[in-house]
């Protein structure tokens, strides 16, 4: 970007109050030489053997990238860039197709560790999606306290929806009402309608009625979505579980596309972060022999102004 350029889109950007609360957290504002956004990615090559994670390697890794992306060298201050004591920080993961299509529950292990090192109050901390039952079948086990929480919104949605573009979803109270902060998990999959499910595909899961935004290849469903105050504004940090990712099939778990990428990946912006996951899984398909998957709803956000989707914009630091 020129300069012009930049100073135009931070100047927007703070306009219409996206990134506010990463300016003010991230002292490298998600921001890397001649205004590029920033995605950090960790590989380890012992992270997973056979389809099988290491904890301890995968908790590694996650300090790693929030490490890097925050400029501080000791996790606990890393961390502390992000959220703060007195924050309810909700943690938004993806289960509703059960293991090996959901984020890993090492990976969200790691996540509430870190926001503990932080110094939140394990009864702050609220790991979620949209149910219980999807929870379960994902690997994770349903707690409503003492300490860390990991609930369904079960039905906990708003009564009053909120327009996104055309759909009227009621979001999650959680969302809305519970946590002052939120830190996106999402797990990297090919999605047979929007082309990638990743970063923004993630809050899907955070409304009551998500069949009614997936026309147009939920474009530009999925931009209006992540656009909502509630998400922009609360968002402090994205960590992404590209340790096993699904190539072809997606969202259902496919072991047969599912390959060992061995990645983890953090940013603020989440275009830029399904950019570099998009040209991750388009990569993969070319190994495979299959076509591009098309996803318009990427490009649509990035538009809106809610983060860059060009890969020559975006600088991936190696953690």
């Amino acid at each position: 970007m020129s300069r012009m350029r930049r100073r135009e889109f931070i100047e927007r950007s703070v306009a219409m109050g996206i990134g506010v609360v990463a300016l003010s957290h991230a002292p490298v504002l998600g921001e890397g030489a001649k205004g590029k956004a920033i995605v950090v990615k960790a590989v380890r090559a012992n992270a997973t053997t056979d389809k099988k994670i290491d904890a301890a390697v995968v908790k590694e890794m996650v300090n790693a990238v929030v490490c890097k992306l925050s400029g501080k060298a000791k996790p606990e201050d890393a961390w502390k860039t992000y959220v703060k004591p007195t924050d309810v920080v909700a943690v938004k993961i993806n289960c509703l197709f059960g293991i090996g299509a959901a984020t890993h529950p090492e990976v969200t292990a790691a996540v509430v560790e870190g926001i503990q090192m932080a110094g939140v109050p394990a009864d702050k901390i609220i790991v979620w999606d949209k149910s219980d039952d999807d929870l379960k079948k994902s690997g994770y086990t349903v707690s409503s306290g003492p300490g860390v929480r990991t609930i369904g919104v079960n039905g906990a949605w708003e009564d009053t929806p909120t327009d996104i573009h055309t759909c009227k979803g009621r979001l999650a109270k959680i969302l809305t009402q519970e946590c002052t902060a939120l830190i996106n998990v999402p797990i990297l999959k090919t999605h047979s309608i929007s082309g990638i499910t990743f970063a923004m595909k993630n809050h899907y899961g955070s409304f009551h009625n998500p069949r009614d935004a997936h026309g147009g290849k939920c474009d530009p469903f999925l931009a209006h979505l992540n656009n909502l105050k509630c998400i922009r504004e609360k968002t402090r940090l994205i960590l992404c579980d590209a340790l096993l990712p699904v190539a072809d099939g997606g969202p259902q778990a496919h072991p047969e596309w599912t390959w060992e990428y061995k990645a983890i990946l953090a940013g603020t912006d989440p275009v830029a972060l399904d950019a570099v996951g998009l040209e991750i899984l388009q990569t993969q398909r070319k190994t495979l022999g299959k076509k591009p998957v098309a996803a318009p709803c990427v490009a649509t956000a990035a538009k809106m102004g809610l983060g860059v989707d060009d890969l020559s914009q975006i600088e991936v630091v190696t953690a």
